[in-house]
């Protein structure tokens, strides 16, 4: 009878080298205005005023942070941050760090556009497992960074995941669509974008945040000529006026009002 060509030793160390590849996660993370914060402008309206402006970690960013920590501590992985922004942003990073991630990278420029930013994140993203990012950032809501990011890499890219699990190298992903959701898999590397529902945010213990200031944060310089894109000009939306009050079974005033007041149909 033929035995295994491999052999039983030959069998440990084919399962031994598996066991020593660890899985590899990098989070891209945006630093973005709180949510509470008043937006204005400056300089004829061509700038953001970040005058008492307060900072924090992308909400959709911080999903992504939660799930890659699980997935990365359930496979013996290390979870790494990249951010394209200036030394301000340090104070964020150090929170992504404090949830548990190994280290973390900062591009030392000004992220433009969603362009300029996948491009230079592209190049340090080679050799990750999965790359993963928000669905978009709160302040400009593009959400187009991720699918760059996998275009750029040549690579499947998975946007709104509400779910993601790990076995045997493969990722499978569910996934917000029109009229509901739906379920693919493909093997790593891969790319996705965290929606609400994956998971709930990871709050940094006393531990973590003590650890975060000793873990590495390494400094690049930009590789790439942020030239993609330029804003002319910002302006607010129009103030919100007051509300109409309508009889339920006045249809027609409504349809009337939607119409000829409104003009949205």
């Amino acid at each position: 009878m033929q035995g295994n060509p491999i052999g039983e030793k030959g069998g440990f160390f084919l399962l031994f080298l598996r066991k020593l590849k660890r899985m590899k996660v990098l989070v891209c993370i945006s630093v973005v205005p709180d949510t509470t914060t008043k937006i204005g402008f400056i300089e004829n309206n061509t700038q953001f005023n970040t005058a008492g402006v307060q900072y924090i970690l992308n909400p959709y960013d911080e999903l992504a942070v939660t799930r890659g920590l699980e997935l990365a501590e359930a496979n013996g992985g290390s979870v790494t941050i990249v951010h394209v922004g200036k030394a301000d942003s340090e104070a964020v990073i150090r929170k992504a760090l404090s949830m548990g991630a190994n280290e973390a990278i900062r591009i030392d420029a000004e992220p433009t556009d969603a362009q300029f930013v996948a491009a230079e994140i592209a190049k340090i993203a080679g050799g990750y497992d999965l790359i993963l990012t928000g669905r978009e950032s709160i302040d400009y809501n593009s959400g187009a960074v991720g699918g760059l990011l996998g275009a750029l890499l040549g690579i499947p890219s998975v946007n709104v995941v509400t779910r993601i699990d790990y076995a045997n190298g493969t990722f499978t992903f569910d996934r917000d669509i029109d009229g509901g959701r739906e379920t693919v898999s493909c093997a790593a590397p891969v790319v996705a974008s965290a929606q609400k529902d994956l998971c709930e945010p990871r709050i940094p213990n006393m531990r973590g945040i003590m650890a975060a200031r000793t873990k590495p944060l390494q400094l690049l310089q930009p590789q790439t000529v942020a030239d993609f894109s330029a804003s002319k000009s910002y302006e607010l939306p129009t103030a919100k006026t007051g509300v109409k009050m309508i009889d339920p079974e006045n249809a027609s005033q409504l349809i009337d009002i939607l119409r000829n007041e409104a003009k949205v149909i």
